[in-house]
């Protein structure tokens, strides 16, 4: 069967309902990379921080603990699997556009990849391996490029392709 394009000869409505979930996925899913920003600062040492706590530092302005490990596995399990099936929710849209193959599949592959590097990683860091910051600052940059360009490409074809 043919998926290459066939987005753009879906009906109307079937188009809308798309339009709706991607806004609606965007939405949400920046607003955890706001939470995100508010709990590290976006930068390493608040990564760090986050997650291993700064209760050794007499200068903190807010105090904060390591995370148990009850913690750090239910933030890895949540994760894991809710984004598992937003990202392929996504990639299967992604796979009706008619985007080059190339990038449709680096775009459809590469969330799955951010994913276990990001919330493996955060738990790699949590063991005490605290260079991983840095591979958990990349996959996630990469993760939010792969959503964002996903649904970019996926509204231009809804909006800006024709039959």
């Amino acid at each position: 069967m043919q998926f290459h394009g066939l987005l753009k000869q879906f009906p109307k409505e079937v188009k809308l309902l798309i339009t709706a979930f991607v806004i609606t996925l965007n939405i949400g899913f920046f607003t955890g990379i706001n939470f995100v920003k508010i709990t590290s600062t976006f930068d390493s040492n608040g990564i760090e921080t986050n997650y291993l706590g700064n209760e050794k530092d007499e200068n903190a302005e807010i105090m904060q603990f390591k995370k148990s490990e009850r913690e750090i596995i239910t933030l890895v399990h949540n994760h894991v699997l809710s984004m598992s099936l937003i990202f392929l929710i996504l990639g299967g849209i992604l796979s009706l556009t008619s985007i080059n193959r190339k990038v449709k599949s680096i775009l459809m592959l590469e969330p799955f990849v951010s994913i276990i590097l990001t919330f493996g990683g955060i738990y790699i860091l949590w063991t005490g391996v605290l260079w991983f910051k840095y591979i958990i600052m990349i996959s996630g940059i990469a993760m939010v490029l792969s959503i964002v360009l996903s649904s970019y490409f996926i509204l231009k074809e809804i909006f800006f392709t024709k039959n």
